[in-house]
């Protein structure tokens, strides 16, 4: 299988995996910018991809920019629907303590096509029970 890429604009660049088995393809930014510290911006990648039924695209923070400088994609993991042919966005925050400047062309996030399965919702009065219940967030004390 192949992922459908249509560039949007004349300086988009396509979506590459930087090594044979790297398992995300690398997004670059088609704007440019600076994300002061504490912001969040929207960037556009210039490209539409046509996702298949039964798998979405999942778009991800880069772990360079996470470590070095506090950047990561807000929504992570970010969605590309099947049926989604818009610009693929990537919505970036900077935690970190400088100001972040992106150029056009800089790799700025990853995605990742991935399987999903679809179930309609059933309303149920019971669910079914297990050992760990209804225990949330920090229920086994570590």
């Amino acid at each position: 299988m192949k992922l459908q890429v249509k560039r949007l604009t004349a300086t988009a660049r396509l979506p590459v995996r930087s090594t044979e088995h790297a398992s995300c393809f690398d997004l670059c930014a088609d704007a440019e910018g600076v994300i002061l510290p504490g912001g969040r911006a929207l960037i556009g990648t210039g490209i539409a991809v046509a996702v298949p039924p039964g798998f979405e695209v999942q778009v991800r923070s880069r772990s360079g920019l996470a470590i070095k400088q506090g950047v990561a994609v807000l929504n992570s993991p970010g969605t590309v629907d099947a049926d989604y042919r818009g610009e693929v966005g990537v919505i970036l925050i900077n935690l970190g303590k400088e100001a972040f400047a992106f150029k056009r062309g800089d790799r700025i996030a990853q995605m990742a096509v991935c399987r999903i399965e679809t179930w309609p919702a059933t309303e149920v009065s019971e669910l079914d029970g297990t050992a760990r219940g209804a225990g949330g967030f920090g229920h086994t004390g570590v």
